[in-house]
């Protein structure tokens, strides 16, 4: 048994050692960098010992992206654990924007790549806690909303800010300024900020 036990660590860890090769080469160079040649070369384990962790660049991505979601889900524990109970929103906001802005290889991995990961009910634990941390924070909003789609709707506007941002389709300027009147956007009426009417009588 113990036997069987060292090859099971000494496999995870070459399949470790193996998904962070092909990160930090993404990262650095862009996905199409990433190739079992290439990785040979960068951690000095043979073609045919790659593939025997991943029998194609498809599997590769989505192990990556895997670790992503864990990853992300780990980053918006840690912001709403440090948030106020109504800043819990703009917490999560800002930490998924701050993630993806350190991670673009890996958030390309996680949403842009063609991977077989499925979203929805049967999606993987991480993927499954990624979405419930963003759910737990949108929850302090949805008021009589249905909190699982406010939550879809939140994720797809972060991750339409994140893309056209990653894509220099945006002003960098305005970032911040971009996440606060999204954030504000999805407040229910009782917690809007107050607008003065334009041009009106006061």
């Amino acid at each position: 048994m113990a036997i069987e036990d060292r090859r099971r660590r000494d496999r995870a860890a070459r399949r470790e050692l193996i998904t962070a090769a092909a990160r930090s080469l993404a990262e650095q160079e862009g996905w199409d960098a990433v190739t079992t040649r290439r990785l040979s070369a960068e951690i000095e384990y043979s073609q045919p010992v790659i593939y025997q962790h991943f029998t194609s660049m498809e599997d590769l991505v989505e192990a990556v992206a895997v670790d992503g979601f864990g990853e992300l889900a780990e980053a918006l524990v840690a912001a709403l654990s440090q948030a106020t109970s109504d800043d819990m929103l703009g917490a999560a906001a800002r930490a998924y924007t701050a993630f993806a802005a350190r991670n673009p290889a890996l958030y390309e991995a996680m949403f842009t790549r063609a991977t077989r990961l499925h979203f929805g009910l049967d999606a993987v634990a991480e993927l499954r806690n990624a979405f419930g941390e963003l759910r737990t924070a949108t929850a302090t909003v949805a008021g009589t909303r249905d909190v699982d789609t406010l939550t879809e709707v939140v994720w797809a506007s972060l991750h339409g800010l994140t893309s056209l941002g990653q894509h220099d389709r945006l002003r960098p300027e305005h970032a911040i300024e971009r996440i606060e009147m999204l954030v504000a956007s999805f407040l229910p009426a009782s917690k809007s900020p107050s607008r003065r009417p334009r041009g009106g009588r006061r």
